[in-house]
């Protein structure tokens, strides 16, 4: 009897090694006293692409939509989060890249509100890699992406935390954002469960998940699709939305 079981357990183990490796792994953290929510990509293996207009020229504006779009054509949209900020028509604030069409030009200079408290950054995805790059080493390297957002201000540079962030600040909202490792191979999408100021969640991305470069991508409309964990955010209509998407099984 003993004998049978160490087989079916070896079998069993050999089936669950043989089944392909979900696309994206969401979990619950808590990190100094907060509460987020990771996910987790492979840029290197998945289709991760950012997504705004429909084929009409409206904006998606929402998940549902986009998900119900993609079932259509044999996809399935596995992972979604806002992905930057955005006008009231929802046209990106600052750069925006889909499918190497640039909508919107790089906006580099200081100005109102997070996207202009600099340095601010754009995320960058080509063949096989991610890559969160601040915007003026963008610019001086200018590496052609398939897609990309700009957002801001910056959380990590190189390492360091933006110089803006106060530790003592009481500025507190719910916010999401993205950091990725220094091959671009790994890419970490956070999203918070409760209200965090930037210095918090800064130190998310650079002392618990030691990413070296990381940008914010909203705090008002922080919003995350992942059915994996039961999670299909509503709310406000969105502007660019980052996803990873997979043929339907």
């Amino acid at each position: 009897m003993r004998r049978w079981l160490a087989i079916a357990g070896t079998l069993a183990l050999a089936a669950l090694a043989a089944l392909p490796a979900r696309a994206v792994t969401c979990e619950s953290e808590t990190y100094e006293g907060n509460r987020y929510t990771l996910c987790t990509v492979d840029a290197a293996r998945e289709t991760l692409r950012s997504f705004l207009y429909t084929p009409e020229g409206t904006p998606w504006g929402q998940f549902a939509p986009l998900e119900a779009a993609l079932k259509a054509e044999g996809r399935t949209l596995v992972f979604g989060m806002n992905g930057g900020m955005y006008h009231e028509d929802r046209a990106p604030v600052g750069y925006y890249v889909e499918n190497r069409r640039e909508e919107m030009r790089v906006i580099s200079s200081a100005g109102p509100g997070n996207f202009g408290l600099l340095p601010n950054g754009i995320f960058c995805i080509r063949a096989s890699r991610a890559d969160v790059i601040e915007t003026r080493a963008f610019l001086r390297d200018r590496p052609r992406c398939r897609y990309a957002t700009q957002s801001g201000p910056m959380l990590v540079i190189d390492g360091a935390l933006h110089p803006r962030f106060l530790p003592d600040s009481s500025s507190r909202y719910i916010r999401n954002g993205v950091g990725s490792s220094a091959d671009g191979k790994t890419v970490v999408f956070a999203i918070s469960e409760n209200a965090v100021t930037f210095h918090e969640f800064a130190r998310l991305f650079r002392d618990r998940l030691e990413l070296p470069q990381a940008l914010f991508l909203d705090g008002n409309v922080s919003r995350l699709y992942a059915p994996e964990i039961g999670r299909r955010d509503l709310g406000r209509s969105m502007g660019p939305i980052l996803g990873v998407v997979e043929p339907v099984e």
